[in-house]
């Protein structure tokens, strides 16, 4: 009898683990293995595990991989920053066909690519609005070998952005208006062209992309283009490709740039209220652009950079769960 009563008791907990776990169960997650993805990530892991009960797994992973192990294998169950442009016809085929699911459109606002200056310019220059309005006023960024001639910083070379680049500097006709397009080299030496302009108050204009440290450490600005995208044709058929295939370059702003959440079928359907915690979960660009400034400066892992956001802006991630969860998270920092 007595071995009969704590058997049952033992089902009975084991009963109750289960129905514990139901919530979102064992889960995979991507690791990507850029910064603002793996602080997500991470974030989400302590979330889920700690507000949710679920049982976190995480897999090292990056753009194409993910994709083509969650589409082909349904593992990992859960990419957090799925950045869509390389992926866009073969992940919404995977969508429309059941297998993969988005949990959340732009998961960080303010992000993408295009042209950017620092504030200060746009501070001492206010008739500064748009692309087209810099265009006119090569003069006021001067290029380091011919300063009669402005300066735009583009992609290094073997970077799929250069040719955007090298083509929409042939459609705003920049070199007939005075400009010369300078390759940087390597991330380093753009990142350094930016750095080294900022620190000594001179102006900047260039290619960048966001959330990344440099654009929240110099607080730089991303310009309207002052003209409307001008098409999926025009961009992928001309603007994308290198530049003897793209004879007739029309001036256009930069594409749009989508990222998803993106999760599996089995997820979805096994874990209602986490999904309904993706749903809610948006960055505000500015603020991810701190915290990959913190990462920076500090050398931080995703793990240990999640605990620092948690910590610095309840204010915000709170908003993504309920009181119950979010005093389990709270509880447990």
């Amino acid at each position: 009898m007595k071995k009969f009563l704590i058997l049952s008791v033992f089902a009975s907990l084991m009963a109750l683990s289960g129905q514990a776990w139901a919530a979102c169960g064992s889960i995979s997650m991507a690791d990507m293995n850029w910064p603002s993805a793996t602080l997500m990530a991470n974030v989400d892991k302590i979330i889920l595990e700690e507000g949710y009960g679920c049982e976190t797994e995480m897999v090292a992973g990056a753009t194409t991989t993910t994709f083509a192990s969650m589409n082909e294998k349904g593992q990992p169950d859960v990419a957090a920053e799925l950045w869509i442009n390389a992926v866009r016809e073969p992940l919404f085929a995977a969508m429309d066909e059941g297998r993969l699911h988005s949990a959340r459109e732009m998961p960080i606002t303010e992000l993408g690519e295009g042209w950017w200056v620092p504030d200060f310019t746009l501070e001492k220059h206010p008739e500064l609005k748009t692309v087209l309005d810099i265009l006119e006023r090569p003069d006021l960024f001067p290029a380091k070998e011919d300063p009669s001639k402005g300066e735009f910083i583009g992609c290094p070379a073997g970077w799929g952005c250069q040719l955007s680049n090298i083509n929409l500097f042939r459609a705003f006709k920049m070199e007939e208006k005075g400009w010369i397009l300078t390759d940087p080299g390597s991330q380093a030496g753009l990142d350094a062209s930016m750095a080294k302009a900022v620190e000594r108050g001179d102006n900047w204009f260039g290619y960048y992309w966001a959330p990344t440290a440099p654009i929240g450490k110099f607080n730089m600005q991303l310009m309207d283009f002052g003209v409307p995208f001008a098409g999926s044709e025009n961009w992928d058929g001309c603007i994308a490709k290198a530049e003897q295939d793209c004879s007739n370059p029309k001036p256009s702003a930069w594409t749009k740039s989508e990222v998803h959440t993106v999760v599996t079928t089995n997820f979805k359907n096994e874990a209602a209220e986490a999904m309904d915690y993706f749903s809610k979960r948006i960055y505000p660009g500015p603020v991810m652009n701190k915290m990959l400034v913190y990462m920076e400066e500090n050398q931080s892992q995703g793990s240990d950079a999640a605990i620092e956001f948690l910590l610095s802006y309840e204010d915000i991630w709170t908003t993504w769960v309920s009181a119950e969860v979010a005093a389990k998270v709270k509880a447990s920092l």
